[in-house]
């Protein structure tokens, strides 16, 4: 079973948020329907970067560096090819 880290980003102020999931189109509805606090504030949201892991422990570790990205950090990875939704 694959594992996502994935980046959403709020169309109210055009910030990002960083997490991982088993499934990325669950999770995006739960972000968009406020059962997550840390989100809720700043519906709606949009996916807009997905990468595939093979693990948990790899998702968890990606999760990590990514919360760490700068915005423009983050925008270059939006643009790259390690980004799924591009394909």
């Amino acid at each position: 079973m694959p594992f996502y880290v994935y980046i959403i980003q709020s169309q109210k102020d055009l910030s990002y948020y960083k997490g991982f999931t088993e499934d990325p189109v669950l999770r995006l509805q739960r972000h968009n329907s406020g059962e997550s606090a840390y989100t809720r504030h700043k519906m709606p949201w949009k996916l807009v970067y997905l990468e595939i892991l093979h693990t948990k422990k790899d998702a968890l570790i990606r999760e990590k560096v990514l919360k760490k990205y700068s915005h423009e950090q983050i925008e270059q990875l939006i643009t790259s090819k390690l980004n799924s939704i591009n394909d």
